[in-house]
């Protein structure tokens, strides 16, 4: 494999969080929230930038993105793989949450500014059958965008269907390399914008250090065991629903057996129950 994944924790935040490389999450940001002129985002400011983790402490370690424009809006950039339960309510908290900490002491509430959360998920989140979806705070009635302080926008990997020939637009390719890149051998073809060259540039392994390598290597076996606990739990809870569902069905069989004045013994021999299970019912 020449190409690391981007979708792995450590890899995301050393391709899209590094000082040093902002063009990257630059092109990135104006792609999704396509951002076109002037109202392009030229700069940025990484506010937890990407630095190699200890092992001890990487599970206290947040690895999403965080930057700033000059404006003063804040972005979050989040890679969330597997679904969590209440996991709408945690995108709204951590959001607001970026946002309310702009009020230190003695700053007033109009020097508060926008916050815009771009989460990319590895599951289906919403009823929405683009893979992009936008979400706003809007006027029940009239549709207008006049609170515009909070805005989420969500990337749904598993609805990004399209093939390397069929990429059409520079958020394509974005969304592409996030996805595929593990699988490729080499940059695509069609790969026109300087920064996504860069970002193919810096998930190539042979770039990383040993260190790096341990700490990919890590997280990806972190999140296998994540899927593996997942798919384990599910076959235990069939399991056990199957063997609930046919006790349940003995004790059903037992008590039409009771009503007929059938000998309790027998009843057991038959159901599979104890006696005891089956003088319980009497």
């Amino acid at each position: 494999m020449k190409f690391v994944d981007p979708k792995n924790d450590i890899a995301f935040k050393k391709i899209f969080g590094s000082e040093d490389k902002t063009q990257i999450l630059i092109s990135f940001l104006n792609a999704v929230l396509e951002l076109t002129g002037d109202k392009m985002i030229q700069e940025v400011i990484i506010l937890n930038p990407f630095q190699a983790p200890r092992l001890k402490h990487l599970k206290y370690t947040t690895l999403d993105v965080q930057a700033k424009d000059k404006r003063g809006i804040t972005f979050i950039v989040e890679m969330q793989i597997r679904g969590l339960e209440g996991s709408k309510k945690r995108f709204v908290y951590y959001t607001t949450k970026a946002y309310s900490l702009q009020l230190k002491r003695g700053i007033d509430y109009p020097k508060l500014n926008q916050v815009i959360f771009i989460g990319i998920l590895g599951y289906k989140e919403f009823e929405n059958k683009k893979y992009l979806s936008r979400h706003l705070i809007l006027d029940a009635e009239t549709h207008k965008h006049e609170i515009k302080e909070i805005e989420f926008n969500f990337i749904e990997l598993p609805k990004f269907k399209k093939k390397i020939h069929e990429l059409a637009t520079i958020l394509d390719k974005w969304i592409y390399f996030i996805k595929h890149a593990r699988k490729l051998e080499v940059v695509p073809d069609n790969i026109d914008d300087d920064a996504l060259q860069l970002a193919y540039e810096v998930a190539k392994k042979h770039g990383w250090t040993d260190e790096e390598l341990e700490l990919y290597d890590y997280w990806a076996m972190k999140a296998q065991d994540a899927r593996g606990e997942v798919t384990w739990a599910m076959k235990k809870g069939h399991a056990e629903g199957h063997a609930k569902g046919e006790h349940d069905k003995a004790i059903e069989t037992a008590n039409k057996m009771l009503v007929k004045g059938m000998d309790v013994t027998l009843i057991a021999e038959l159901t599979g129950l104890s006696v005891d299970e089956v003088l319980a019912l009497t």
